[in-house]
């Protein structure tokens, strides 16, 4: 089948599904391949519960004609998700960055929402699959989008970047995390540079924060970029406190006051980021404040939460050493008679593992952090004077053995570790 063809099946059956456990009657099922399932074996199953195609690359000894064969299922996948997204003239913004492009992206999209009929990724569909599945999403009436992007190597921007066809892009920042597939820090900022390199290319806009030196040389080939910092740039910004919760006073193309529900200053930069991109799309000021202000994290990535009777913040999705360290400086600086942390090791670090994992027992010392538990990973090899569990859930039955009342917690570790098992209520 043609493209075009199989275009013209979709635009009557808009609805992507790749599991049959959540497929929705009269959508289209793609029978994607990975190392531990084949979707080909539930093309039959997934017609028989309501798909009104199947897209297949293996063959069935069934010949209903719903069942359409191709070369290779991820490859039509993206190719439609490219041909759909030529339909549109309209500003796709792509964010990518080591910590933070999640959160940037929600408070992005909350900001363009006030003005812009707008579609954006939703939870982390940021891969080679979700990221065609986000753009297959997006409806006829959108106004704007906004793309996020993860990679964990070389080359994977570029390929994003091909389907995508950014207009405008964001790069949050290059720091210290999938070390092991880029090969170094100058690794990521190459990966993650590749955004800025497609912008480049064709007559693209970047949003870049001036405060990292880095960014100003990687944005020096891209043909318009706006910046915000602390110190220069269109919109300013600097924090009043962060004790809970971010508040931050805004300077420069707009002077406003912005009282958020994020914990950490490290979120400063993220703030700024959806404030410069609102102001630069027209949005108003007051529905920008608006936006941010009742914008509350969830999934884990900073969360205030009580939890029986103490305050938890839960930053539990991912973890390397620059947000380890943001995270816990800041946690050091919150007020509190009684304060955990409680620490997953990091994934993807390479040889580079040991050392970061020592240093960071290193800072917790040197914030003078008493009540420190470590888990899983490779806290379990290196020396260091705290408690020791080897997974998430036998620290979380330490921790309700301690009956805790009024204390402060930082649960905070790689995704693998599910660090949030630690607030379960029973084993």
């Amino acid at each position: 089948m043609e493209l075009e063809d199989l275009y013209q099946l979709y635009l009557q059956h808009p609805v992507i599904a790749t599991d049959t456990r959540k497929l929705s009657p009269g959508s289209l099922f793609f029978a994607l391949k990975g190392i531990h399932f084949n979707g080909n074996r539930f093309a039959q199953q997934a017609l028989e519960q309501g798909a009104a195609f199947a897209i297949i690359d293996e063959p069935i000894a069934d010949s209903d004609s719903r069942l359409i064969v191709v070369h290779d299922v991820l490859e039509t996948l993206q190719e439609l998700a490219l041909h759909h997204r030529r339909q549109f003239q309209v500003p796709f913004i792509a964010i990518t960055g080591s910590n933070g492009k999640t959160t940037t992206k929600e408070l992005v999209s909350a900001v363009l929402s006030k003005k812009f009929k707008s579609y954006t990724t939703q939870g982390n569909l940021n891969n080679h699959i979700g990221i065609p599945l986000t753009l297959l999403s997006i409806g006829k009436d959108a106004e704007i989008a906004v793309i996020e992007m993860g990679a964990n190597h070389q080359r994977e921007i570029a390929g994003y970047c091909r389907y995508v066809q950014p207009t405008h892009g964001i790069i949050t920042n290059c720091g210290k995390a999938h070390l092991e597939g880029f090969g170094g820090i100058e690794g990521v900022r190459k990966g993650k540079g590749e955004l800025f390199d497609f912008l480049s290319g064709h007559d693209g806009t970047a949003f870049a924060y001036a405060d990292y030196d880095y960014l100003q040389s990687m944005s020096l080939s891209v043909p318009h970029v706006i910046w915000y910092g602390t110190e220069k740039g269109l919109i300013q910004g600097n924090e009043i406190s962060s004790t809970p919760f971010l508040t931050i006073q805004i300077t420069g193309a707009l002077e406003m006051k912005l009282t958020t529900q994020l914990v950490g200053s490290y979120n400063l930069p993220n703030v700024l980021c959806a404030v410069t991109v609102g102001h630069f799309f027209g949005v108003p000021p007051e529905k920008i404040q608006q936006a941010i202000e009742n914008y509350i994290p969830t999934n884990s990535r900073s969360q205030w939460m009580n939890w029986h009777g103490n305050q938890v913040i839960l930053d539990a999705y991912n973890a390397n050493p620059s947000s380890m360290k943001l995270a816990i400086e800041n946690f050091s600086r919150q007020p509190g008679e009684r304060k955990i942390l409680l620490l997953g090791a990091m994934k993807e670090l390479g040889e580079e593992s040991l050392a970061e994992h020592r240093a960071l027992v290193k800072l917790i010392q040197s914030l003078e952090l008493k009540e420190v538990i470590l888990v899983g990973g490779d806290f379990g090899v290196i020396e260091h004077p705290f408690k020791y569990f080897s997974d998430a859930e036998a620290a979380g039955k330490w921790l309700r053995e301690q009956k805790l009342q009024g204390t402060l917690l930082l649960v905070k570790g790689s995704r693998s570790l599910q660090m949030e098992k630690v607030l379960a209520d029973k084993d």
